[in-house]
């Protein structure tokens, strides 16, 4: 194939593709109101200039070379803004794919031999399938960072160290325990019970819907680390059904005190540090 057409044709008719291609985005991206006319405008003035400038230093089948860096930087920083203003995954591929038909059109108009057209658009096509692609890749990597950091932010609330009372902490847990959560879990304690020189830690299960065996050894390790950091750690919200699987799994907790509730268990930590309750006596 001779020389591409391609690079003459942006630069030639530009600012019509430019107004074309616009035309085509701001049904989808306007519409919802998510992105400003003005700021659409100017990204797609941006990256059609940088697509003239990559296209006509020659090399059109590869978006990984050199020449079209400047192309892959700005579709990344328009992939990730679309991730963050809340665009779908198929309107962040429009913003490429869009340009297809104001690019083919005027293809069409200015080639005249058949083979040539068919051609030069299979290499358009190509080319614009492979940004296409870069911007959807783009767009997943800083979806799932942002699912990541909420799943951070979720296993950081669901698991709060609580101060009950000079000397006693609880540790409420509400869900089921995985590996990474267990971590986060008794870094949380342990640290806790450092900055407050604590003496004995609850850790309460009765917002644990099931225990087995994986569950079990997850509490164990916590309850052995806050001991080896000088805190007695109790278990607490040990409710029927949660003590007959234990027993049924053959789980060894007789080295771990159990409480049925967490107000039992808040009784006896006071006990243990020598406090008493009493009851007032009504006037």
């Amino acid at each position: 194939m001779s020389k591409s057409k391609i690079p003459e044709i942006i630069e030639t008719y530009e600012a019509d593709l430019l107004s074309d291609w616009i035309q085509e985005l701001a049904a989808v991206n306007l519409r919802r109101g998510l992105i400003k006319e003005a700021e659409l405008k100017e990204e797609c003035r941006e990256f059609l200039s940088l697509l003239r400038i990559a296209a006509q230093q020659g090399n059109l089948t590869n978006i990984q070379a050199a020449q079209w860096r400047d192309v892959r930087e700005m579709l990344t920083s328009v992939s990730q803004s679309r991730s963050q203003q809340g665009f779908t995954p198929t309107e962040t591929a429009k913003f490429i794919f869009s340009f297809k038909q104001p690019l083919f059109n005027r293809m069409r108009q200015q080639l005249k031999d058949p083979i040539e057209l068919v051609e030069e658009i299979w290499l358009a096509t190509n080319l614009l399938d492979q940004l296409g692609l870069l911007s959807m890749e783009v767009y997943q990597k800083a979806r799932e960072g942002v699912i990541l950091r909420q799943q951070e932010e979720l296993m950081e609330l669901s698991t709060p160290v609580v101060k009950l009372w000079e000397g006693i902490l609880a540790l409420p847990i509400i869900g089921t325990l995985d590996s990474a959560r267990t971590q986060m879990m008794m870094e949380s304690l342990l640290q806790k019970i450092v900055e407050t020189g604590s003496e004995v830690a609850i850790i309460d299960i009765t917002g644990v819907p099931t225990v087995d065996t994986l569950t079990a050894q997850h509490l164990l390790k916590t309850v052995t680390a806050a001991r080896l950091m000088g805190a007695d750690c109790m278990i607490s919200g040990i409710r029927p059904q949660i003590a007959q699987t234990i027993v049924y799994l053959g789980i060894d907790l007789a080295n771990v005190t159990t409480k049925a509730t967490l107000a039992d268990a808040f009784v006896t930590a006071l006990k243990r540090l020598g406090a008493t309750i009493t009851r007032s006596q009504s006037k």
